[in-house]
């Protein structure tokens, strides 16, 4: 059997960096959450967005009653994107509220141009009350796996039945590493939690999949031509309240309905409830097959940033 080509760093974003390489997405939520996401200067200024614990602090105003047009928050979108590859992303800490998680919809995510057409890859997300991560795809017709069919905005998930890869149960335990693994044949997701080791191939800058054992999720086989329905994707991260997801199923949330009556009424009139709702980011690496990493793009010097 041939050895398959092994992976290469291709780059890094970390607190050296980070604020220079991704961009601030302040226009109106397109899942129309209770959020108002801040520019760089404003998230700088208002202590939402900087460096803490030589991390990349990403969080939501956690002082204000009964925002307008609602709770103040980040969503950073990396200014390089990409096809194929391996991403490994280093989380200290992912954002819950303090009542079991309720109201938030944070995510670490990638997607192309011209949703859904060039797909959507859900790496880390929830909402409410959830305990364990729930990793989605979505994108145009045309493309099923054993998860279901991927089109638009139901997608097709794959849940993991472990309390320490999401919301309170990851933050016990300081975090952990997702991966991504990005081919023609599949898109698969693995999950290292701090309290087990992290594959020492990852610590060594030369990751290898193959050893990994199973990974949380894996999308493959005949219904979709990988290569056809994901392109060109920017890597986000985001801290969304109520909207398409947290807010619609609010009601059904027995924890949660428990608060208020509406998701948007418990976020506006409860904001301390919201002080460990931040990512605190490590660093997040892209690796690429040896020989076809494209050429880096030239970085400016960061500027400070305010923890």
């Amino acid at each position: 059997m041939a050895a398959q080509a092994a992976y290469t760093i291709q780059d890094t974003y970390d607190a050296t960096n980070f604020f220079d390489t991704f961009d601030f997405f302040s226009g109106q939520d397109p899942t129309n959450g209770f959020v108002e996401y801040n520019d760089k200067v404003s998230a700088n200024e208002s202590s939402l967005a900087g460096y803490a614990n030589d991390g990349i602090y990403l969080g939501v105003d956690h002082t204000t009653q009964n925002p307008t047009p609602g709770r103040g928050s980040v969503r950073l979108t990396s200014k390089k994107a990409y096809t194929k590859g391996l991403i490994v992303a280093d989380i200290a800490h992912m954002p819950h509220s303090s009542k079991n998680g309720c109201g938030v919809w944070p995510a670490l995510w990638t997607f192309g141009p011209n949703w859904p057409s060039s797909g959507e890859i859900d790496i880390l997300e929830g909402v409410n009350s959830q305990t364990s991560n729930i990793m989605t795809l979505h994108t145009s017709e045309g493309c099923s796996f054993s998860q279901g069919d991927c089109q638009g905005n139901q997608g097709c998930s794959s849940k993991t039945n472990d309390s320490t890869s999401y919301g309170a149960g990851m933050n016990k335990i300081g975090g952990g590493v997702y991966a991504i693994e990005w081919t023609s044949q599949a898109i698969s997701i693995w999950w290292f939690p701090r309290t087990k080791s992290t594959p020492a191939d990852i610590d060594a800058g030369t990751p290898s999949p193959a050893s990994w054992g199973a990974p949380a999720a894996k999308f493959a086989g005949s219904g979709c031509n990988i290569d056809d329905h994901f392109i060109n994707h920017n890597i986000v991260f985001n801290i969304d309240f109520c909207g398409d997801w947290a807010g619609k199923v609010f009601s059904t949330d027995s924890t949660c309905s428990s608060l208020a009556s509406t998701c948007e009424d418990y976020v506006a009139k409860n904001p301390a409830d919201f002080k460990e709702a931040y990512f605190l980011i490590n660093s997040v690496k892209v690796f690429s097959k040896s020989g076809s990493a494209p050429k880096r793009d030239g970085l400016t010097t960061p500027k400070a940033f305010r923890a």
